[in-house]
C-alpha cells in the first residue's frame, strides 16, 4: 500500500477512518458503508477498493468471459415494470424456443468461441418441467464440454410450483440433466418496499435469499449483483449488500457480485440516471463491504467501455463479457474475444480468460497469481 500519510490523503475525520478500517483488514458495518455512500470521498473510495482488489488479484491483471444467452422464452406471468422483453401470456407474440433452435444457437456461439451457455427467460407455467429437463440434456449431449449456467430464483420457484416438488428435488433433478451453475439474478434491489413498487409479482426478498441458500448448499454456485437508478434510497442499496453478505457468510456460494444500473425500457418505470462518479463509488463500497465475495465484474454491455475501463481501477477485476446475444437489456458491449482482449490491454491491463466458475487453467492464457 502507498504511504499517503504525509500528503494527508486521510484526515482526522469519522468517514475517513471507516476506510482506514478496511485498509487494515477489518470489516466494516451496514452503518459504515451508508455513512461511505451518503458522505464519503469518491476518490478515498476508489483507492481502498483499489487497494483491497490488488490484495487479491494482481495490480495488472483482468478477466474476462465469453458466453451466450439463450432466452428460451418471453412469456411471463411476473410483469416486472422495468422489463420491456417480456410478452404476456395469452398474446399470441412470444415465443418458445424448440430444441433445435437452441442447439443451433449454441452452434454459432461455439464458432465464435464461446464454451458456456446462460439459459434464462420468463416465468411460463404452461411450460412442462421436461422442457427444461430435455433442453439440459439435449445440449449436454452435443455439446458436453459446455458449461450451462441457468434460471434466476423466480425460475425455479415457477418450477417448484408446477412440479409440485420441493426445491432440492428440482434442483437435483436439474442439475442431473446438466446444470452447471446459477445466478443471482433478479434481485434488483433486495428490500420489500422496493420490490412492491417495481416487481410486485416477483419473488420476496426472503424467497430470492432462501432459493440462493438452498442452490449453494447442493453445490451450485454463482454470481450476486444489484441493480440501482431507480427510485431506491441509499440505505437501500446498503441493505441490498448486506443481505448479500450475510448469506455469502453462510454458504460462500457467491463467487463474483455485480452492480448494474436500471435502463430505461419502459414508460412506466421511473429510472434515475446514474452519474459515473456514483456508479464507481457503489462498485467500490461493493469490494470494501463484500470482503467474504473475491471478485467484483463491471459490466461493460450496460454500461459502456469508459465506464468499463474506470471500474478496472476503482474495485473491479472483471469485464463480465464478452456477452453474445443479449435481448433483455441493450447491449453497449465487447461482441468478440479479440476486441475483450484489445480492451483490457488497451487499459495497459493484462488479460485472462475465465470461465463461470473462475478457472483459469483451462484456457491457453496464464493466471498471473
Amino acid at each position: 500500500m502507498s504511504d499517503f500519510t504525509t500528503l494527508n490523503f486521510f484526515r482526522e475525520s469519522s468517514v475517513d477512518s471507516i476506510l482506514q478500517k478496511a485498509l487494515s483488514g477489518e470489516r466494516i458495518s451496514k452503518e459504515d458503508a451508508t455513512r461511505l455512500y451518503l458522505e464519503g470521498d469518491f476518490l478515498k473510495i476508489q483507492y481502498v477498493a483499489r487497494e483491497l482488489r490488488h490484495k487479491i488479484t494482481p495490480q495488472n491483471f483482468a478477466s474476462y468471459t465469453v458466453f451466450r444467452v439463450v432466452n428460451y422464452t418471453n412469456f411471463c406471468n411476473v410483469e416486472c415494470s422495468f422489463c420491456s422483453f417480456m410478452d404476456e401470456i395469452g398474446s399470441g407474440k412470444g415465443y418458445v424456443l424448440s430444441k433445435d433452435e437452441i442447439l443451433a444457437k449454441m452452434e454459432k456461439a461455439k464458432d465464435l468461441g464461446a464454451d458456456q451457455m446462460f439459459l434464462q427467460g420468463g416465468v411460463f407455467p404452461d411450460l412442462s418441467f421436461d422442457y427444461y429437463l430435455d433442453v439440459l440434456t439435449t445440449v449436454k449431449q452435443k455439446f458436453p464440454w459446455m458449461h450451462i449456467r441457468g434460471f434466476s430464483p423466480v425460475e425455479l420457484l415457477n418450477m417448484v410450483k408446477i412440479t409440485g416438488l420441493a426445491l432440492k428435488e428440482v434442483l437435483k433433478n436439474l442439475k442431473q440433466a446438466g446444470l452447471d451453475s446459477v445466478p443471482g439474478a433478479g434481485a434488483e434491489i433486495l428490500t420489500d418496499r422496493m420490490r412492491n413498487i417495481i416487481s410486485p409479482k416477483k419473488a420476496s426478498v426472503e424467497d430470492w435469499v432462501s432459493v440462493m441458500e438452498t442452490c449453494h448448499e447442493e453445490g451450485l454456485l454463482g454470481s450476486a449483483n444489484i441493480v440501482f437508478g431507480s427510485e431506491e434510497t441509499k440505505e437501500e442499496v446498503i441493505e441490498h449488500l448486506f443481505t448479500i453478505r450475510e448469506l455469502q457468510d453462510k454458504t460462500k456460494g457467491f463467487l463474483s457480485f455485480i452492480p448494474w444500473t436500471f435502463q430505461p425500457q419502459t414508460k412506466k418505470f421511473k429510472v434515475r440516471k446514474i452519474p459515473t462518479h456514483e456508479y464507481l463509488k457503489v462498485l467500490g463500497i461493493s469490494r470494501i463491504f463484500l470482503d467474504n465475495i473475491s471478485h467484483i465484474e463491471t459490466s461493460v454491455m450496460v454500461l459502456g467501455k469508459g465506464v468499463g475501463q474506470l471500474a478496472l481501477f476503482s474495485g473491479a477485476d472483471d469485464i463480465s463479457s464478452v456477452v453474445i446475444e443479449e435481448n433483455v437489456l441493450r447491449s453497449f458491449g465487447l461482441k468478440t474475444e479479440e476486441e475483450a482482449i484489445q480492451f483490457l490491454k488497451s487499459a495497459e491491463l493484462t488479460p485472462c480468460r475465465r470461465d463461470f466458475l473462475y478457472n483459469y487453467d483451462k484456457y491457453k492464457n496464464w493466471k498471473p497469481w
